[in-house]
Protein backbone atom coordinates (compact mmCIF):
# COMPACT_ATOMS: atom_id res chain seq x y z
CA UNK A 1 0.00 0.00 0.00
CA UNK A 2 1.76 3.43 -1.03
CA UNK A 3 2.45 5.94 1.67
CA UNK A 4 -0.42 8.69 1.82
CA UNK A 5 1.90 12.09 1.33
CA UNK A 6 1.44 14.91 4.02
CA UNK A 7 -0.14 17.25 1.71
CA UNK A 8 -2.82 14.66 1.19
CA UNK A 9 -3.40 14.57 4.94
CA UNK A 10 -3.40 18.01 5.99
CA UNK A 11 -5.84 18.71 2.67
CA UNK A 12 -7.94 16.46 4.71
CA UNK A 13 -7.81 18.05 7.63
CA UNK A 14 -7.14 21.45 6.93
CA UNK A 15 -8.67 23.02 4.04
CA UNK A 16 -6.28 24.90 1.70
CA UNK A 17 -5.99 28.98 3.02
CA UNK A 18 -6.09 30.24 -0.62
CA UNK A 19 -9.66 30.12 -2.65
CA UNK A 20 -9.43 31.40 -5.75
CA UNK A 21 -13.11 30.87 -7.28
CA UNK A 22 -14.80 32.76 -10.33
CA UNK A 23 -18.41 32.03 -11.36
CA UNK A 24 -19.42 31.02 -14.95
CA UNK A 25 -22.07 31.31 -16.27
CA UNK A 26 -23.44 27.88 -18.10
CA UNK A 27 -26.77 27.44 -19.46
CA UNK A 28 -28.25 30.35 -17.56
CA UNK A 29 -27.16 28.96 -14.17
CA UNK A 30 -24.31 30.81 -12.88
CA UNK A 31 -22.15 28.29 -11.50
CA UNK A 32 -19.05 29.00 -9.12
CA UNK A 33 -14.93 27.24 -9.95
CA UNK A 34 -12.73 26.66 -7.88
CA UNK A 35 -8.91 27.62 -9.30
CA UNK A 36 -6.40 25.36 -8.55
CA UNK A 37 -3.05 27.27 -6.43
CA UNK A 38 -0.23 26.35 -8.08
CA UNK A 39 3.05 28.20 -6.64
CA UNK A 40 6.58 28.82 -8.97
CA UNK A 41 9.38 29.66 -7.66
CA UNK A 42 11.89 30.74 -10.01
CA UNK A 43 15.15 31.14 -9.23
CA UNK A 44 19.07 30.37 -10.10
CA UNK A 45 19.72 27.49 -7.74
CA UNK A 46 22.65 26.65 -9.19
CA UNK A 47 25.26 28.39 -7.83
CA UNK A 48 28.46 28.40 -9.79
CA UNK A 49 27.96 25.55 -12.18
CA UNK A 50 30.18 23.42 -14.46
CA UNK A 51 28.08 23.35 -17.55
CA UNK A 52 25.85 26.54 -18.84
CA UNK A 53 22.30 27.06 -17.74
CA UNK A 54 19.71 27.24 -20.70
CA UNK A 55 18.13 30.69 -20.92
CA UNK A 56 15.71 31.50 -18.91
CA UNK A 57 13.27 31.55 -21.93
CA UNK A 58 14.00 27.94 -22.74
CA UNK A 59 14.13 26.53 -19.03
CA UNK A 60 10.27 24.64 -17.43
CA UNK A 61 9.24 24.48 -14.28
CA UNK A 62 9.60 21.58 -12.47
CA UNK A 63 7.39 19.81 -10.10
CA UNK A 64 9.26 19.18 -6.86
CA UNK A 65 7.56 16.88 -3.64
CA UNK A 66 9.61 14.57 -1.44
CA UNK A 67 9.70 11.26 -3.76
CA UNK A 68 11.70 13.48 -6.51
CA UNK A 69 13.61 15.83 -4.54
CA UNK A 70 17.21 14.11 -5.00
CA UNK A 71 16.50 13.37 -8.51
CA UNK A 72 15.69 17.58 -9.32
CA UNK A 73 18.83 18.41 -7.06
CA UNK A 74 21.30 15.74 -8.91
CA UNK A 75 19.85 17.27 -12.72
CA UNK A 76 20.46 20.66 -11.41
CA UNK A 77 23.67 19.98 -10.00
CA UNK A 78 24.28 22.81 -7.95
CA UNK A 79 27.97 23.39 -7.06
CA UNK A 80 29.75 25.95 -4.94
CA UNK A 81 33.35 26.80 -5.11
CA UNK A 82 35.34 29.86 -2.85
CA UNK A 83 37.81 30.47 -1.22
CA UNK A 84 38.23 30.90 3.34
CA UNK A 85 40.97 31.87 5.54
CA UNK A 86 42.48 28.73 6.19
CA UNK A 87 42.34 28.60 10.28
CA UNK A 88 43.73 25.54 10.38
CA UNK A 89 47.10 26.62 10.04
CA UNK A 90 48.73 29.34 11.61
CA UNK A 91 49.51 31.53 8.19
CA UNK A 92 47.21 33.55 5.76
CA UNK A 93 46.86 31.53 3.43
CA UNK A 94 43.69 30.65 1.98
CA UNK A 95 41.47 27.03 1.54
CA UNK A 96 39.90 26.61 -1.98
CA UNK A 97 36.62 25.39 -0.75
CA UNK A 98 34.35 23.23 -3.71
CA UNK A 99 31.15 21.89 -2.58
CA UNK A 100 28.69 19.74 -5.03
CA UNK A 101 25.39 18.60 -3.86
CA UNK A 102 23.55 15.79 -5.26
CA UNK A 103 21.30 14.56 -2.88
CA UNK A 104 19.57 16.60 -0.14
CA UNK A 105 21.87 14.59 2.85
CA UNK A 106 25.07 16.46 1.31
CA UNK A 107 24.10 19.46 3.19
CA UNK A 108 24.55 17.61 6.10
CA UNK A 109 27.39 19.09 8.28
CA UNK A 110 29.28 15.63 7.71
CA UNK A 111 28.92 15.42 4.26
CA UNK A 112 29.95 18.85 3.82
CA UNK A 113 33.50 18.16 5.88
CA UNK A 114 33.95 15.37 3.45
CA UNK A 115 33.79 17.42 0.26
CA UNK A 116 36.59 19.05 1.56
CA UNK A 117 40.23 17.70 2.13
CA UNK A 118 41.82 18.81 4.89
CA UNK A 119 38.45 18.77 7.19
CA UNK A 120 38.20 15.64 6.17
CA UNK A 121 41.86 14.19 7.18
CA UNK A 122 41.06 16.27 10.20
CA UNK A 123 37.48 14.74 11.51
CA UNK A 124 39.40 11.36 10.89
CA UNK A 125 41.97 12.10 13.63
CA UNK A 126 39.49 12.82 15.74
CA UNK A 127 37.56 10.15 15.15
CA UNK A 128 40.63 8.08 15.77
CA UNK A 129 41.57 9.66 18.92
CA UNK A 130 38.08 9.34 19.84
CA UNK A 131 38.36 5.29 19.22
CA UNK A 132 41.72 5.28 21.75
CA UNK A 133 39.70 7.15 24.32
CA UNK A 134 37.54 4.53 24.33
CA UNK A 135 39.93 2.02 24.03
CA UNK A 136 42.00 3.29 27.05
CA UNK A 137 38.13 2.98 28.96
CA UNK A 138 38.69 0.37 31.77
CA UNK A 139 42.21 -1.23 29.97
CA UNK A 140 44.78 0.06 32.86
CA UNK A 141 47.45 -2.11 31.31
CA UNK A 142 46.85 0.17 27.73
CA UNK A 143 46.14 3.21 29.52
CA UNK A 144 49.78 3.03 31.28
CA UNK A 145 51.94 2.20 28.13
CA UNK A 146 50.39 5.40 26.41
CA UNK A 147 51.07 7.61 29.50
CA UNK A 148 54.72 5.98 29.11
CA UNK A 149 55.10 7.02 25.62
CA UNK A 150 53.75 10.26 25.98
CA UNK A 151 56.11 11.04 29.21
CA UNK A 152 59.07 9.88 26.99
CA UNK A 153 59.84 12.95 24.97
CA UNK A 154 62.85 11.62 23.48
CA UNK A 155 60.60 8.66 21.80
CA UNK A 156 58.23 11.36 20.63
CA UNK A 157 60.47 13.10 18.90
CA UNK A 158 62.09 10.69 16.78
CA UNK A 159 58.38 9.12 16.36
CA UNK A 160 57.74 12.62 14.99
CA UNK A 161 60.96 13.19 12.88
CA UNK A 162 60.01 9.52 11.35
CA UNK A 163 56.77 10.74 10.67
CA UNK A 164 57.72 13.82 8.86
CA UNK A 165 55.69 15.79 11.48
CA UNK A 166 57.32 19.29 12.80
CA UNK A 167 58.65 19.52 16.23
CA UNK A 168 56.29 21.70 19.08
CA UNK A 169 57.29 23.73 21.40
CA UNK A 170 57.14 20.56 24.61
CA UNK A 171 59.70 18.82 22.16
CA UNK A 172 62.66 21.58 21.89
Amino acid sequence: MPKESIQKKISRVRPPRVHITYDVETGGAIEKRELPFVLGVLGDLAGLPDKPQPELKNRRFTEIDPDNFDRVLERVEPRLAFKVDNKLTDDDTKLSVELRFKKLEDFEPQNVVNQVEPLRKLLEERNRLANLRSSLYGNEKLEKFVEEILSNTDALSRLRTEMGLPETEGDK
